[in-house]
Formats: C-alpha cells, sequence, structure tokens
C-alpha cells in the first residue's frame, strides 16, 4: 500500500470514537493514518492518528504518546491532547489526538507548484526550517523515524514557511544511526521539493552541495545530525 492510500477509508462526517467527526484524511505513515477531527461538541479541529489494528497496537500508541509529550517544546511538533478508541470496519482501534497545525500537506503543496516543484530559493528555505526543527530532537536525544513529504504540514509565511511534523514511528531506542537516518530522509525530501532526478540534474551548485548525489557516504562524513546539517546549510556558497 503506497502512503497515498486510506487503509481505513473514513469519509468526512463519520463519527469516530464518542466525541469527534471526520473532517479530512491527512496522510499515512508505518503505524497508522492521520485524520483532520472535529470535536462533536465544540467545533474544535483536532488531528486524529488512527493505529492500525494488531497485537502491538496498544504499545504503539504509549510509546508514541510519550514520545510527542517529550518532544512537547519543540516548536514542529503538535501538542498531543489524549487517547481514545473507537470501532472502525468491524475493529476497535485505538488513536491519538493532538491540536491540528493550520497549512497544506508538503506532497499536496508541491502538486499545485509549476512543474509541481520549488524553486532553489524556496526549497532550502523550508529544508532550513525543517533541519532547525528536527535538531532539536537531536540535541534531546531524540529522533523522528519517518521523515517524508506526506507527514510534513507547511504553510507560507513571508519569505519563509510554517512547518510541522504531523506523524512519528518508533523504532526503538535512540542511536545515532537512526539520528542519521532523519539527515537521509530529509534530504529526500529536499531533493523531492526541487523536482526529483530531473530537477536535481539541472540544479545549481547550491542544492548539489547539500543532497551530495544522496549518497549515504558523503552526506554521513559532513552531517551526522541536523545540528551539522544546519551548520552546512548556513555557510553553503550560493550561485
Amino acid at each position: 500500500m503506497s502512503r497515498k492510500e486510506q487503509y481505513f477509508s473514513l469519509k468526512e462526517g463519520q463519527t469516530l470514537g464518542r466525541n469527534y467527526y471526520i473532517v479530512e484524511w491527512l496522510g499515512r505513515g508505518y503505524e497508522g493514518e492521520v485524520y483532520k477531527v472535529e470535536e462533536r461538541h465544540t467545533g474544535i479541529i483536532r488531528a486524529a492518528k488512527i493505529f492500525y489494528p494488531g497485537k502491538e497496537s496498544r504499545k504503539q500508541v504509549l510509546t508514541y504518546a510519550s514520545k510527542i509529550h517529550k518532544l512537547k517544546s519543540c516548536p514542529i511538533v503538535i501538542q498531543y491532547h489524549h487517547r481514545d478508541i473507537s470501532r472502525v470496519g468491524g475493529e476497535t482501534v485505538e488513536f491519538v489526538v493532538s491540536d491540528f497545525a493550520d497549512g497544506e500537506i508538503l506532497s499536496e503543496y508541491l502538486e499545485r507548484q509549476p512543474k509541481k516543484r520549488l524553486s532553489s530559493f524556496e526549497a532550502l528555505h523550508l529544508f532550513y526550517e525543517l533541519v532547525c526543527g528536527v535538531e532539536r530532537f537531536h540535541v534531546m536525544g531524540q529522533y523522528h523515524g519517518d521523515i517524508h513529504s506526506d507527514n510534513i504540514m507547511v504553510k507560507r509565511r513571508g519569505l519563509s514557511f510554517d512547518i510541522f511534523l504531523i506523524d512519528f514511528f518508533d523504532l526503538g531506542r535512540p542511536s545515532k544511526e537512526k539520528v542519521q537516518e532523519d539527515i537521509y530522509d530529509m534530504i529526500t525530501v529536499l531533493f523531492e521539493m526541487i523536482g526529483g532526478p530531473k530537477g536535481y540534474k539541472t540544479a545549481g551548485p547550491d542544492i548539489k552541495q547539500i543532497v551530495m548525489g544522496r549518497k549515504r557516504t558523503l552526506i554521513s562524513r559532513k552531517a551526522k545530525n541536523a545540528g551539522q546539517m544546519r551548520l552546512l546549510l548556513e555557510n553553503l556558497s550560493w550561485e
């Protein structure tokens, strides 16, 4: 199943638990799907991550809730509220409710752009905001584990962007390897923002200094964490 396909197939107006209505599907990750929901009695808009059913779902919920609570001081993390259960497609599933970040999923934002890509200047500005946000995770000894364009909410703000990460994935205890994987994932997002292979082929040296052909050995030599990647960006030679 691709990231664009729905597992639960919930539609607008359907109920989720006792307190929420589905507004729209936002995206999916390895552990579940994220929906925009409306609180029944207040009309407040929230985000709900519904976990795929299975023996590990309870553990995943607890781990996820604990992780985003630990990272609550990070500006790009959406604030956690509570967990709940619901019947979906004849199965009992667990979900967690968080604040909803105003904006647009990055993959959808890219679809609306000319040639479905950003200019190098815009892409590097958005990438810088993402790197600075993830740097806070790495400083705290944490990692994200699932950075991709369907997990990033963006809103244009002047020359820059407000961004939020709407999902996480637990890969076990933090390690240098998992932190490094965040770097590879972010570079893949940058690669997508400039138009993939076609855009990279015609990109200037400013982009190529960062993407480095997506060669892991080259990337790991220059940036082992988001802090080092931030410094690389701040010392970029512009053309």
